[in-house]
């Protein structure tokens, strides 16, 4: 029990700009239910006046006329207050976002001087150089592990001059190229083959005979 009744209440977030601008909406909604009520007011004495213009009752018909013009009046001042009640909800509400942002830039500016705080420019300096001096450490001895001391890199004016100096010589050992052409080959004689068959048959008929 002495825990509950001694436990202290959360604290309200709302400001004093929240009330001011609740209070401000609170009001210009009654403005708005008063005309409202101005305007169905009207609308029921028009109906009236309409219908004692009807029964030949004149005076009252004026007299309700004049009692719409006196609410017509009215109306207008309610227009001129809420739109004084919208502007100052307006400026009231982008106050309060102003002073976000002011809050939010003042944490950041905060941050960044607690940043340089820590690290400075001379740090800055000093890590920057550290870095320089290990990757040049670091690349001696990827030189020494890749035996790459002592070796001349050449440069792209050599390279060009080595790739002319290969296709000159592709160009010197290729042989040129032999035209084909149809070559016309004499005919052979069918008669001297024939004649040739005829001296072989009588040799043989010689040969038997003997």
């Amino acid at each position: 029990m002495g825990n509950f009744f001694g436990k202290k209440k959360p604290e309200s977030r709302v400001t004093e700009q929240d009330k001011a601008v609740l209070k401000l909406k609170q009001t210009r909604d009654k403005l708005k239910q008063y005309q409202k009520k101005i305007q169905l007011s009207q609308e029921k004495e028009r109906v009236l006046a309409k219908q004692c213009l009807d029964a030949g009752r004149k005076d009252k018909a004026l007299r309700l006329l004049k009692k719409k013009k006196f609410q017509d009046g009215l109306l207008d001042k309610t227009d001129v207050q809420l739109e004084n009640l919208e502007r100052m909800v307006n400026d009231l509400e982008f106050a309060q976002v102003e002073i976000k942002v002011m809050e939010g830039l003042k944490g950041g500016n905060e941050a960044l001087n607690e940043l340089h705080k820590i690290m400075t420019l001379d740090d800055v300096e000093k890590i920057m150089g550290d870095t320089e001096d290990a990757v040049a450490y670091q690349q001696e001895i990827d030189d020494l592990l890749s035996g790459g001391i002592g070796q001349d890199v050449p440069d792209d004016d050599e390279l060009l001059a080595e790739l002319g100096q290969i296709l000159d010589s592709e160009q010197e050992v290729q042989l040129p190229d032999v035209p084909v052409t149809d070559i016309d080959l004499p005919e052979v004689p069918d008669h001297e083959l024939a004649s040739e068959k005829q001296k072989d048959s009588g040799r043989r008929m010689e040969a038997v005979a003997s």
